[in-house]
């Protein structure tokens, strides 16, 4: 489980909240959703899509909804007259490391390829204080931290006493569900408390259901859970107690251990024998990726904070589907045969 530093919610925990201390909790939302994706992506083109189809679908899946979850909360900060910060190096965590805000003695966080011990740390990332007791897990009760649910609950009700007058009515840099499936446009604190509920129910679920919505998806937990189990989560008929309403025998997860790419852990940009060396095909290749995935976070940059149109949204897709396309030949070995290469997620404005 991931534990945030108890001061990061300091300034919501007043019965009159001022705005900027929750402006800053939703910055640092933006960022805490967005360090999990390329922790995510690495695992997911790690895998030959072809042996390992339906793992690949589920991280891929969650992958989407981080992507709304950054949205959301930068919807939620434009409507309290904040501006999302994303195009700048502080943005982008280091790997090994911490997520944003996270307890320094809390969970590490790799870029590593798929195996069935590293998927353990992406059901840590995403496991919610109380998960349903498909498979137990100890909770550890520490003063000074606070979950990541308990983090979203703190910006949920000072939003509430913030009340509709902190809010700029008018749809401010608003991305609208019209661009991005399931975004919801923030005016007030009814559409601001739905943004925050979506975020939450997509990553966890509820206390007693799986599921992110009724009748949808599994939570990001459970979706890590079915990987793990090799099953699908499915509800069962008549249960007589809350652990007997879901099972994991639903239809088969299959990992085939040979459908791995041999890529490096926690690869670093420069710096060997630890990093590629610099000149070198690997290092050619990553700094080309960089670069793209920098273009990325200033387009969605641009379009959190005032051109949310159809050309910008397209621009952004555009640009993933290019680092798919580049990531996923580096990790194959197909952009350069034999060379299998994982992709470092760094900041890097230009392409040496």
């Amino acid at each position: 489980m991931i534990t945030l530093r108890r001061a990061m919610v300091a300034g919501l925990e007043t019965d009159t909240p001022a705005v900027q201390p929750v402006r800053d909790a939703l910055q640092l939302a933006i960022e805490l959703e967005h360090a999990t994706i390329p922790v995510y992506l690495y695992t997911m083109y790690s895998l030959d899509p072809a042996k390992n189809a339906a793992i690949v679908q589920l991280i891929d899946s969650v992958v989407v909804e981080e992507m709304l979850h950054m949205v959301l909360s930068a919807n939620v900060l434009n409507a309290l007259g904040g501006s999302p910060e994303i195009d700048k190096p502080s943005f982008v965590p280091h790997y090994p490391g911490h997520l944003p805000g996270s307890v320094e003695s809390g969970l590490t966080v790799h870029l590593r390829p798929f195996s069935m011990e590293h998927l353990d740390e992406l059901i840590a990332i995403e496991q919610p204080e109380d998960p349903l007791v498909f498979r137990a897990l100890a909770v550890a009760d520490e003063e000074d931290q606070v979950t990541i649910g308990e983090f979203y609950a703190k910006i949920r009700e000072a939003i509430v006493k913030l009340g509709d007058g902190a809010f700029d009515s008018s749809g401010r840099n608003q991305v609208p569900p019209a661009l991005m499936y399931g975004s919801v446009v923030v005016t007030d604190v009814a559409t601001a408390t739905a943004a925050i509920d979506t975020i939450v129910l997509q990553g966890e679920g509820t206390t007693t259901s799986p599921l992110a919505a009724a009748g949808g998806e599994m939570a990001h937990y459970y979706r890590f859970e079915e990987i793990k189990h090799g099953h699908l989560l499915v509800a069962l008929p008549d249960p007589q107690t809350p652990d007997q309403a879901y099972s994991y025998t639903g239809a088969a997860v299959p990992f085939d251990g040979t459908g791995v790419y041999p890529v490096p852990s926690d690869p670093h940009a420069h710096g060997f024998p630890t990093g590629y060396l610099p000149g070198s095909p690997q290092a050619q290749m990553n700094d080309r990726f960089n670069s793209t995935y920098t273009g990325l976070l200033g387009t969605i940059h641009a379009l959190v904070n005032g051109d949310a149109t159809t050309e910008r949204f397209n621009a952004a897709l555009g640009i993933m589907m290019s680092l798919k396309s580049q990531a996923m030949g580096m990790a194959a070995g197909l952009a350069r045969p034999g060379l299998h290469v994982g992709p470092t997620f760094q900041y890097q404005p230009y392409c040496p």
